[in-house]
């Protein structure tokens, strides 16, 4: 399963939560946070778990987002666990006792997501990283422009602090051992303004984005998908078999210059997308 956007679901919405066993989008966000109002989050979270009760096959990642866990959050994560979800992702974390309150009360085989929407958790990511259950950050970006007091007016393509924020979350991520999934754009009817964001995390190596909708969702899996994974066999047959002619650096007419360094980001390349 390539993970290559993670996409919003109302479970208020039965038409789409229907039609979510079927969508290969690598992960599906079933979303209890934003989007759902203060009185009817009850109902969806009957409705999530009612949901997960009766699924029988799955072509994604299901995935609960539930609230902070100073508002309700943990409450939402003891009524789920049961239903076995393959994670849980909790939104507006800050700190590593957040992340322990959650380990406490989550069976080990479901996965831990953290949403990284505070200032807090956006410069302490290395502590987040408690075990191996705690894999996957999602970057909030317009929340933790709140957070810094920022204004939303900077988020435009080319922006340096964005490009900035966008860096530092990448790099802490993989740093400390997390798969990281770029923001959710807002305007799902701008489907021209979202690929040329997705263009722009791929340039930096970002393998995954989030997405509202299977329209968001298809273009970040035709540009986050395969497209590499070809020229990184070539370069990783053609360095082995050089190698045993006893050369580990050489001059190639596909591929321009070949050595080890090349070599070895062209092995993470296939085992990162194929494991996604």
């Amino acid at each position: 399963m390539q993970i290559t956007s993670a996409m919003m679901i109302n479970p208020l919405n039965q038409k789409h939560l229907d039609k979510v066993p079927f969508l290969d989008m690598g992960i599906a966000i079933i979303n209890l946070e934003d989007g759902i109002a203060k009185e009817m989050k009850k109902k969806a979270l009957e409705k999530v778990c009612k949901f997960l009760k009766s699924l029988k096959e799955k072509k994604s990642k299901m995935i609960v987002r539930v609230n902070s866990i100073d508002d309700g959050g943990l409450k939402e994560i003891k009524e789920i666990i049961p239903f076995s979800p393959d994670g849980i992702r909790v939104s507006k974390i800050k700190t590593k006792q957040d992340v322990q309150k959650i380990l406490k009360i989550t069976p080990k085989h479901i996965e831990i997501h953290l949403s990284i929407e505070t200032k807090e958790a956006f410069n302490n990511i290395k502590k987040l990283k408690i075990n191996s259950q705690v894999t996957t950050l999602y970057l909030g970006i317009l929340d933790l422009l709140n957070s810094l007091n920022i204004s939303h007016d900077i988020f435009k393509l080319g922006n340096p602090l964005v490009d900035y924020i966008l860096s530092k979350f990448l790099i802490d991520s993989k740093t400390y051992g997390f798969f990281p999934v770029g923001f959710v754009f807002q305007d799902y009817n701008d489907i021209k303004t979202f690929k040329n964001w997705c263009l722009h995390l791929k340039k930096m190596d970002y393998s995954a984005i989030g997405s509202l909708g299977p329209k968001q969702s298809q273009i970040a899996k035709e540009i986050f998908g395969f497209q590499n994974k070809e020229t990184a066999i070539y370069i990783i047959n053609k360095f082995e078999e050089m190698k045993k002619r006893g050369i580990t650096g050489f001059m190639d007419e596909k591929c321009g210059f070949i050595d080890e360094p090349i070599y070895k980001n062209a092995l993470l390349r296939v085992e990162e997308k194929g494991n996604g």
